[in-house]
């Protein structure tokens, strides 16, 4: 049996049918057009077989159209409503059973998914997109690749390299575990409500090596922050409330091979984690 895709018309109807509406709150807008959501699948280049997750089905658009390319799809939903309505949905569009299975849950809050799937293929809710993909890259090692649409500003921020004025705290703390790049871009016209922000797919692949442990990682990333906290100083400056004055920033920015006067946007993730073990070294 062919699985088939949502059409606006039947959206509209279930969102009325369950009595929802869009939320800012949620950062809900939904894809309307078939050939969205199978852009977003090629993209992502889902293959038969693969146990993919997705977060924030909504009303299943995107989820239908993974399936439909052979796929089995654990999705990650905080509206019960829309929850306990997606099987029935999969059902109807002819989703054969244990294909789909549906988590009721706040996806920050997710420490398991079932199937331990390795491709994360989603309509991110733009309030939660980075917390989200970063929830997930931390704690779920098995995911090795994936494909999200999020807010235009966000996309490019994770894609951004050193000596960018977007690159940032997000930028840094993504590439720990893997490479980004943009994967295509989606006309506001597709969503309901239409957002009056813009779009763009953002991809990764995760790095075959890890690059710490997680004590390293949080240290690491405190230092992130500090550095993009007061972006416009001198690392030696801007790190050292975290290290206890200037002179002793320089010294631990010295030893780590950084220049005590670069600045955070110079950085690699790289440079950040050799800094974080060039802190722990002298506290030994």
């Amino acid at each position: 049996m062919t699985v088939t895709l949502l059409g606006a018309t039947e959206i509209r109807r279930l969102a009325a049918e369950l009595d929802v509406t869009p939320t800012k709150k949620l950062g809900q807008n939904f894809v309307v057009d078939a050939n969205t959501v199978r852009k977003i699948v090629h993209a992502a280049a889902v293959q038969p077989g693969e146990r993919v997750v997705e977060v924030g089905p909504g009303l299943g658009s995107l989820t239908l159209a993974i399936l439909e390319a052979g796929a089995s799809v654990t999705a990650v939903e905080i509206d019960h409503r829309l929850a306990a309505r997606l099987p029935q949905t999969a059902a109807e569009h002819g989703v054969p059973e244990g294909a789909l299975t549906v988590v009721d849950a706040d996806a920050l809050r997710v420490t398991e998914l079932p199937g331990e799937p390795t491709l994360l293929v989603a309509n991110l809710p733009y309030n939660v997109s980075v917390p989200v993909l970063l929830h997930f890259l931390e704690n779920f090692t098995y995911l090795q690749r994936g494909v999200v649409m999020v807010q235009a500003e966000v996309a490019e921020r994770l894609a951004a390299k050193p000596h960018s004025k977007i690159y940032g705290t997000p930028s840094v703390k993504a590439a720990w575990y893997g490479e980004w790049k943009l994967c295509g871009t989606v006309s506001r016209q597709v969503f309901w409500p239409v957002p009056n922000v813009d779009s763009l797919l953002v991809g990764f692949d995760r790095a075959a090596d890890v690059r710490g442990s997680e004590e390293e990682r949080v240290a690491t990333f405190a230092i992130v922050d500090a550095a993009f906290n007061q972006r416009r100083k001198m690392l030696r400056q801007a790190l050292s409330g975290l290290f206890g004055g200037s002179s002793a920033a320089s010294e631990i920015l010295t030893r780590a091979g950084v220049a005590p006067t670069a600045r955070g946007e110079d950085l690699t993730v790289d440079d950040y984690h050799r800094i974080a073990l060039a802190a722990a070294s002298l506290d030994e």
